[in-house]
């Protein structure tokens, strides 16, 4: 007994002692991370997790603009290669947005349409359209603007277009596994500002895509800064009320006081708000038409910078899957807002797990399997 006592304090006072080197070393948020991870069941983040966090509510308007109905609404039932599919990736939301109405819809896992979940980074398109918008109003004088005009400290050279388009040179560590990488600090840290003000330029602004989500975050400092309003006050203020959103939607900060909204990621709410973006690019910016964003900027977005990546554009991602233009939004665990403009077709899906691409394709596996099985069920129903 005494011996299993001794045992006991031993590892008591080995845990204390990390606990006191990480605290000192700036990792204390490794605690948290063990909270809303681990202890909660999962390995890494999840679509739930906000619950876990603080938030800011991005408010949604009193007139709500209801989703229309396809004609054909629900008529044709999902493909068994699909049905599979959100079986095997524990898909929460998908739905199929024809000509401006829902053409089908369906929800999983005692998920329904008023669930919220997180949009990942998903985020980093809307923050590139908040961006657009922030030009648009004049608070932004245009994509070549010089970060430094907000925050002195970063090199000239630094545009806030290089921010959205993922290619600022940043000495941000994009790993989701390693909690030490800096996008496990912004997930679960206190100090967003603080961390991205610490980043150096290390390499030649402008000049190739490397995919950071400092950058975006930098990206909503500058955006919040220049406007004077929190990213959820802005983004409510632009898009979700003049979309009639049919909530509220959450956005998570790194602390209670002040606090700034991860604007890399973490946009909660759910499939049908989402799908509204769509509906918005997809028609160029208009909305009922009353133009929230010039078609122009649209267009910017939609296509890629440079030769070498064209799976990139200004805070979307690009495919030519199927000989089409396509460009879309992404999170980590297979979130997608897939707009497809020649045949006026959005494709929202949302859920817990994604397939990889195991050949160095920039697209993953998953998001062509869902193209493809909703052309089937389109091709089945004419």
């Amino acid at each position: 007994m005494k011996r299993f006592i001794k045992v006991i304090l031993i590892v008591l006072g080995f845990l204390l002692l990390a606990s006191v080197v990480l605290y000192t070393l700036g990792y204390g948020y490794i605690f948290k991370a063990i909270r809303t991870t681990y202890l909660t069941g999962h390995k890494t983040a999840f679509i739930d997790d906000y619950k876990y966090f603080e938030n800011r509510t991005i408010k949604n308007s009193d007139s709500i603009a209801t989703w229309p109905l396809h004609k054909d609404y629900n008529r044709i039932r999902a493909t068994s290669t699909l049905d599979s599919l959100h079986k095997e990736l524990e898909t929460a939301a998908f739905l199929i947005i024809k000509n401006d109405s829902i053409w089908y819809e369906n929800y999983y896992h005692n998920y329904d349409h008023r669930s919220r979940t997180n949009s990942f980074s998903m985020a980093k398109s809307i923050v590139t359209a908040l961006m657009f918008k922030a030009i648009q109003e004049g608070y932004l004088e245009n994509i070549d603007q010089p970060v430094a005009d907000f925050y002195p400290k970063f090199d000239s050279r630094l545009t806030i277009g290089d921010l959205s388009s993922m290619a600022s040179g940043l000495n941000w560590n994009e790993n989701y596994y390693n909690p030490f990488a800096s996008t496990a600090r912004a997930y679960f840290d206190d100090d967003l500002r603080m961390q991205v003000l610490d980043l150096e330029v290390t390499g030649q602004p402008g000049e190739e895509f490397k995919y950071l989500s400092g950058n975006t975050q930098l990206l909503g400092m500058v955006i919040e800064k220049a406007t004077g309003k929190s990213l959820s006050s802005y983004l409510s203020d632009s898009f979700w009320k003049p979309m009639g959103m049919n909530d509220d939607g959450l956005w998570q900060i790194d602390s209670r006081e002040a606090g700034m909204e991860k604007a890399y990621c973490c946009i909660s709410s759910n499939a049908r708000n989402f799908g509204k973006f769509g509906k918005l690019f997809i028609n160029h910016g208009k909305w009922n038409n009353q133009q929230l964003l010039d078609s122009a900027f649209i267009a910017k977005a939609s296509k890629p910078r440079f030769k070498e990546t064209p799976h990139y554009g200004y805070g979307f991602w690009l495919s030519d899957h199927l000989d089409k233009e396509i460009f879309y939004m992404r999170g980590v665990l297979g979130q997608y807002v897939i707009i497809i403009p020649e045949d006026d077709l959005v494709i929202v899906r949302l859920g817990r797990k994604l397939i990889r691409s195991t050949n160095g394709d920039k697209h993953y596996k998953d998001f062509y399997m869902y193209i493809d099985e909703v052309y089937k069920m389109l091709d089945h129903a004419s």
